[in-house]
């Protein structure tokens, strides 16, 4: 076993931090690990039961986020992060118009994601019930199933194409619209655990600051969400892999979670390298799988 210990030391998978330690594998020596991976356990019948229960509860997207990023955080004991759906990857599903009053209306735009967007137009006359219909079909034939990336363009050419009984609302109406659409609101993360961190503190070569504040800061982690394009498919960084030199005393194992197979965010966990990796990638696998179903039947 000594002569082992001496061969991998000398390669570089084990190392002693300091004279009185025992050896501690390294960052190859965890990449090694990882990479023989062969089969990883999936949750227990218990575990998923208990996931799936726990995210259908959820009454819309933000409270399916809020609730898949405890969970994560409960089922691997580390720092959960989840991006939110970046516009750029969603669709239209449908665009409902309501009047508020003859001469109000609301528009309300629905993403593939679950994403609702709703803004007031006030128009400059009164509309009837049979205008209001035919403005709403007008609009959810250009619109439907077309990425948000391309749709203001389409909406722009909407006005000459409506009669002229309805252009001036047309006009009001792809105003309204093309503001919503082109809006780029910075992409947010939600964070679940962070307490696990000092839980985890001795696991941590370095100091706690500069995770905690990379954390805060979100654009670190959302860089390396936003790598993730393959759903189902797991990205393990382990140490000194991650560029952000604030995250190199850390593992990142994350995925893209998606519905109807368009990637629309990143997820997954951040925790010390010495961290039990089967576990966490089956726990970041099934969320993500769950969260997906979930997205692709509402």
């Amino acid at each position: 076993i000594r002569n082992d210990m001496v061969a991998l030391e000398e390669d570089g998978y084990i190392t002693q931090p300091h004279t009185s330690a025992g050896r501690v594998p390294t960052d190859k020596g965890y990449r090694l690990f990882v990479d023989r991976l062969s089969e990883v356990k999936p949750l227990s019948a218990a575990e998923r039961r208990a996931v799936q229960t726990f995210l259908r509860g959820a009454v819309d997207l933000d409270d399916v986020l809020r609730r898949s990023v405890r969970l994560l955080a409960q089922l691997t004991r580390q720092v959960a992060v989840i991006q939110y759906p970046t516009l750029s990857r969603s669709t239209v599903r449908h665009l409902e118009v309501l009047a508020v009053t003859p001469a109000r209306l609301m528009l309300v735009l629905i993403t593939d994601a679950g994403r609702v967007d709703q803004r007031l137009l006030d128009l400059g006359d009164v509309i009837t019930e049979e205008q209001v219909a035919q403005l709403r079909t007008l609009l959810n034939q250009a619109l439907s199933g077309r990425r948000l990336s391309e749709a203001s363009a389409v909406v722009a050419d909407l006005p000459e194409q409506a009669p002229m009984e309805l252009r001036d609302a047309m006009i009001r109406a792809s105003t309204v619209l093309i503001e919503t659409l082109v809006e780029h609101p910075e992409e947010r993360l939600l964070l679940g655990g962070t307490a696990n961190l000092t839980r985890n503190a001795t696991d941590f070569p370095g100091s706690l600051r500069q995770v905690l504040e990379a954390l805060e800061e979100q654009v670190v982690v959302l860089k390396l969400l936003a790598a993730a394009r393959d759903p189902g498919t797991i990205t393990v960084r382990i140490g000194e892999e991650n560029e952000a030199e604030e995250m190199r005393g850390t593992s990142l194992v994350s995925i893209g979670y998606a519905s109807h197979g368009t990637v629309l965010g990143g997820m997954g966990v951040v925790g010390p390298t010495r961290m039990d990796y089967p576990g966490t990638i089956a726990a970041v696998r099934a969320v993500a799988r769950y969260v997906g179903e979930i997205l692709t039947t509402r």
